[in-house]
């Protein structure tokens, strides 16, 4: 079989897990080696998914694997129809795989405009950034191990991507010290991470430039209104259906969602 029919018949077995809902117990296939050919799998899902894109959310690779993964970072789609925003106060309801693998994560949203084919870095990405917002990402899929083989595997399925909850805009985040800005995340109401988005490599705009040469090297269209979940803060945090998840930033910044099973 030749790669590319390789890749395809990966991605057909993850999006039908997906829209099934039915556990993986492990790969179905091949496990990809590189960085390519986890976004190979990838770009067949999203064609064969269909669904637009609203967004992108970037991890982080492992320093111990970036050397041989060629990179520090790893990206996947967010569907537009996953994306929620929190309506007068009230925290959306955003559904993950069980049984499978699920988490929250604390994030600083990044709303691109006008994205231009150059070779952006942390500095000159923010020309192209219209808003910040605080936010959370959901992590999930149906392969409970998903994380446990390495970044091109969390890469090839969406990378482990389920959903975004869009929080209240951080005002004047030009002018702000955006980096040294506290965040705490809760889930229950109990405290389980805390710290600053000084832990994230060059930052969330270190993650939005990196977002758009990957996806630029992909051949990848950017929309203006995409939005990038730029990497979690406080940490990867395991959730169960039925709990709350709640991030606060700033102190003051709050953003949450409740956690539901597919």
């Amino acid at each position: 079989m030749s790669a590319t029919n390789e890749a395809e018949t990966v991605a057909r077995a993850l999006l039908a897990a997906r829209a099934g809902k039915t556990p993986l117990t492990s790969y179905p296939g091949a496990v990809p080696q590189t960085m390519a050919a986890a976004y190979a799998i990838q770009d067949h899902a999203i064609r064969l998914d269909g669904r637009p894109v609203g967004g992108w959310k970037v991890g982080r690779i492992a320093d111990d694997l970036a050397d041989r993964y060629g990179d520090n970072r790893l990206t996947g789609p967010i569907f537009s129809e996953e994306i929620r925003e929190e309506s007068s106060g009230a925290a959306p309801a955003m559904p993950v795989f069980v049984p499978g693998f699920a988490a929250a994560e604390a994030e600083v949203l990044l709303r691109l405009g006008a994205v231009g084919d150059v070779d952006y870095d942390a500095v000159s990405i923010r020309d192209c950034i219209e808003e910040v917002r605080a936010g959370i990402e959901i992590a999930s899929s149906p392969f409970a191990e998903i994380n446990q083989h390495g970044p091109a595997v969390t890469a090839s399925d969406y990378g482990n991507n389920k959903g975004l909850v869009l929080g209240p805009p951080i005002a004047a985040w030009r002018d702000v010290d955006l980096i040294r800005m506290p965040v705490a995340m809760f889930i229950e109401g109990a405290k389980v991470g805390e710290a600053t988005m000084e832990t994230m490599l060059d930052g969330p705009f270190g993650a939005a430039a990196f977002l758009v040469r990957t996806l630029h090297r992909r051949g990848v269209s950017i929309a203006p209104g995409t939005w990038v979940s730029s990497g979690a803060i406080t940490g990867v945090h395991e959730v169960t259906p039925g709990q709350t998840v709640e991030a606060l930033f700033d102190g003051k910044i709050r953003v949450g969602c409740l956690i539901e099973s597919l």
